[in-house]
C-alpha cells in the first residue's frame, strides 16, 4: 500500500503511476474522500473538545447539559459517517500498485522484458533433443496422468530418480543460502486472508487462490506469504536488519496456464514446490539486497552449468506490489527458448505498510521497512536439468554439484 501522504502531497504523480500500471481507481475521487474524511475528523474532534468543556458546567447549568446530550447525538451520527467514509478510503487505497523504479522498462507483456546479459552455454546436440514431458515418460520419473487421476490437470507425481533429484536440488539450494546468511523455515502451507491482503495477493491476484470452505484460510501461492506475515504489527530492532528467511513449501495457485506447447508438461502447474528468499531491511538498502538476491540465484544456476539471462521486467508484467522485478529465464533445450524460473522483486515499503512492520533505529526513530521477496529454486530449474544434460538415449546426467545427494550420477530408462 502506497502512502497515503503521496496522494496528498504528490497527487499527479499517483496519478501518472496509475495510468502507466493501468490501475482504474479514481485518483481524484480518493483525493476527495480522503479531505472528506480529514474535514469529518476535525469536526469530530472540535465537538468533542466543546462537550468535554460543558461538560464541566452541566451540573450548575441545564442548558449545558442538553447541549452535552445534542452534541453527543451528533458525534454518534458523524462518527459512523466517518467509519464508513474511512472504509470506503481504505479499500480505494488498497487497489493502488506500488511506485515503479526509474529503470522499468515500458512494455505489456514478457515479450517486451529487456535482457540485461546472457549467461553460461546453450548445449548443442547431434540429435533432436526431447522435452522434459518426453524425458519423464521415457525415464519413468514424471507422471502428469495419474496426477491428473488422483487431482485434476496441472497436479502430477515426480517418481523414483526424478523425486530424488528435485529433493537434493531443494536441500541443496537451502544449504547454500544459509551459507550466505538465511534463517530457514518450515513453514505453514496456509495464510489468513490478512495475511494474503498485507502481503499484495488480495485483492489483486484473489482468482488465483485456493481457498479452505468455512474458514479465513488459502493455500499460499508462494511462503513468501507467510514469511513476510510472520512479523505482521511488529516493531524491529533496526541494529539487527537486514534479515534473510527462506523456506522451503508446496506452493498452490489455481491458473490453468496457456494451451498448447507453452503448457506442455509441468511447467505452469497448480501446485509446485519452490525455496523462496525474503528480505527485510532498511529503506535505503532494499536495491542492495535485491541485487544480493539475484547474485544468489545467479549462482546457484552456474554451479548447475544452466545457460540463462537476466532481463529487466517490464511494467505490464509486473505485479501491482513491486517497485522492481528481475526475472532469470533458463534455456529449456527441448523447448528451444528461454523460460522463467526464478522471480525476484523489490516490493519497497508496499508489503509493510500493509501489514504495520517497522524498524525503530537507536534513536528511536520509526519506519517501515523494504521488503525483497526472491525465488530461489523451483522444479523448473530441475526440468531444465532434464532438457540441457539429456543424452542420446534419453538418459540424464546429473549436475557434479548435486550428486553427493543423489548418490547417482545419472538417470536412465528402466529396462
Amino acid at each position: 500500500m502506497i502512502d497515503i501522504k503521496l496522494i496528498r502531497e504528490n497527487l499527479e504523480l499517483v496519478k501518472a503511476n496509475c495510468r502507466r500500471r493501468g490501475c482504474n481507481v479514481d485518483i481524484d475521487q480518493l483525493a476527495a474522500d480522503d479531505a472528506a474524511w480529514r474535514q469529518m475528523v476535525q469536526k469530530t474532534e472540535t465537538m468533542r473538545a466543546e462537550r468535554n468543556r460543558l461538560s464541566k458546567e452541566c451540573k450548575d447549568n441545564p442548558a449545558a447539559r442538553e447541549q452535552v446530550k445534542n452534541l453527543k447525538l451528533e458525534m454518534e451520527t458523524l462518527e459512523k459517517e466517518t467509519a464508513v467514509l474511512a472504509e470506503k478510503v481504505e479499500k480505494q487505497l488498497s487497489w493502488l500498485p506500488n511506485l515503479l523504479a526509474d529503470d522499468v522498462p515500458d512494455g505489456r507483456d514478457d515479450t517486451d522484458n529487456f535482457e540485461l546479459r546472457k549467461e553460461g552455454v546453450i548445449p548443442q546436440f547431434d540429435f533432436k533433443p526431447r522435452d522434459h514431458q518426453e524425458l519423464g515418460e521415457l525415464l519413468d520419473i514424471i507422471d502428469t496422468t495419474r496426477g491428473a487421476k488422483v487431482a485434476q490437470a496441472g497436479f502430477y507425481f515426480w517418481k523414483g530418480k526424478g523425486a530424488i533429484l528435485c529433493q537434493s536440488l531443494f536441500f541443496w539450494t537451502q544449504r547454500e543460502l544459509v551459507k550466505r546468511g538465511f534463517t530457514n523455515f518450515m513453514s505453514p502451507c496456509a495464510a489468513k486472508g490478512k495475511t494474503l491482503f498485507g502481503t499484495g495477493y488480495l485483492p489483486f491476484f484473489a482468482d488465483q487462490t485456493y481457498e479452505l470452505a468455512g474458514e479465513d484460510l488459502a493455500l499460499i501461492g508462494t511462503s513468501e506469504q507467510t514469511l513476510v506475515g510472520y512479523h505482521a504489527d511488529e516493531t524491529l530492532d533496526g541494529d539487527k536488519l537486514p534479515l534473510f528467511y527462506t523456506a522451503y513449501t508446496p506452493c498452490f495457485r489455481t491458473e490453468s496456464g496457456s494451451y498448447g506447447k507453452a503448457s506442455r508438461g509441468i511447467f505452469r502447474v497448480h501446485q509446485f514446490n519452490k525455496v523462496e528468499q525474503i528480505v527485510f531491511c532498511r529503506p535505503e538498502d532494499s536495491p542492495k539486497y535485491h541485487e544480493f538476491c539475484l547474485a544468489n540465484e545467479e549462482y546457484l544456476l552456474k554451479q548447475l552449468g544452466i545457460p540463462y539471462h537476466v532481463v529487466n521486467v517490464c511494467v505490464g508484467d509486473m505485479g501491482a506490489p513491486g517497485y522492481k522485478k528481475y526475472d532469470i529465464e533458463a534455456w529449456f533445450a527441448g523447448f528451444e527458448a528461454y523460460r522463467e524460473v526464478t522471480s525476484n522483486t523489490n516490493l519497497t515499503d508496499f508489503q509493510s505498510r500493509r501489514l504495520n512492520i517497522k524498524f525503530k533505529d537507536k534513536d528511536g526513530n520509526r519506519d517501515f521497512v523494504h521488503t525483497i521477496s526472491a525465488t530461489a529454486m523451483t522444479e523448473r530449474t530441475a526440468i531444465a536439468i532434464l532438457e540441457n544434460y539429456q543424452q542420446r538415449d534419453g538418459s540424464v546426467i546429473i549436475p557434479e554439484v548435486l550428486r553427493p545427494f543423489t548418490g547417482f550420477d545419472k538417470i536412465e530408462a528402466p529396462e
